[in-house]
């Protein structure tokens, strides 16, 4: 088992986790709205949904890895060039950070825990990220892949519900702060441009 492969794989998740995108800024604006619980209800949701994909990539990927060696190694230089093309999309994007809490409805506790998992669930693109991050990281000789990846799963969630749950806590200083420094979304934009790009070399240049 190699702990450095899974303790660069929670570094990169929580990277990823702290960088704006669609997820955090939703459970941040539903804290500020709503309060910490409903946020934390929000995380659970969202955090809740990643079990599907998980199931979907690592019985999916564990067909491909024990079909072809040449099919697997196409599927890390696919991965790879995905995790570049969001990087190009987040370049291309614009660096403010979003902040309309004014039209954010209120809901219950179990509304939130539902729309979240609803939202991730049927969100393709999490499975595409999930098929491209997850298999450069597969840590064991022993183990089989479905294991290693529903440990990958659990380490993803993990990790992002701390920092979600982090935010959720958080919501009004943060709020307070990105609205009071405006070039913030510029730090945030290119930590998410040199999180995917770096992911993405990890990829290319590993022996699996």
């Amino acid at each position: 088992m190699n702990i450095e492969t899974l303790i660069s794989f929670v570094l990169a998740t929580s990277l990823l986790a702290i960088s704006p995108g669609p997820d955090n800024i939703y459970v941040l604006m539903q804290s500020i709205v709503n309060g910490r619980k409903y946020g934390l209800a929000t995380v659970a949701g969202l955090i809740s949904g990643c079990i599907v994909h998980t199931t979907l990539v690592a019985f999916g990927v564990s067909a491909i890895i024990k079909s072809s060696a040449y099919l697997f190694l196409g599927l890390k230089v696919v991965g790879a060039l995905y995790l570049l093309f969001l990087a190009y999309k987040v370049y291309k994007s614009s660096s403010t950070v979003a902040m309309h809490a004014d039209n954010v409805p209120k809901k219950g506790v179990l509304q939130l825990f539902g729309q979240g998992f609803v939202m991730n669930v049927l969100n393709p693109k999490v499975s595409i990220f999930f098929l491209a991050f997850f298999p450069s990281f597969l840590f064991s000789e022993t183990l089989s892949t479905v294991v290693q990846f529903y440990v990958l799963g659990v380490l993803f969630m993990l990790t992002s519900f701390i920092i979600f749950a982090m935010i959720a806590m958080l919501s009004s200083g943060i709020s307070v702060y990105i609205r009071a420094h405006k070039n913030s979304g510029i730090v945030f934009k290119w930590l998410q441009i040199i999180v995917f790009v770096g992911i993405a070399i990890f990829i290319f240049l590993s022996e699996k």
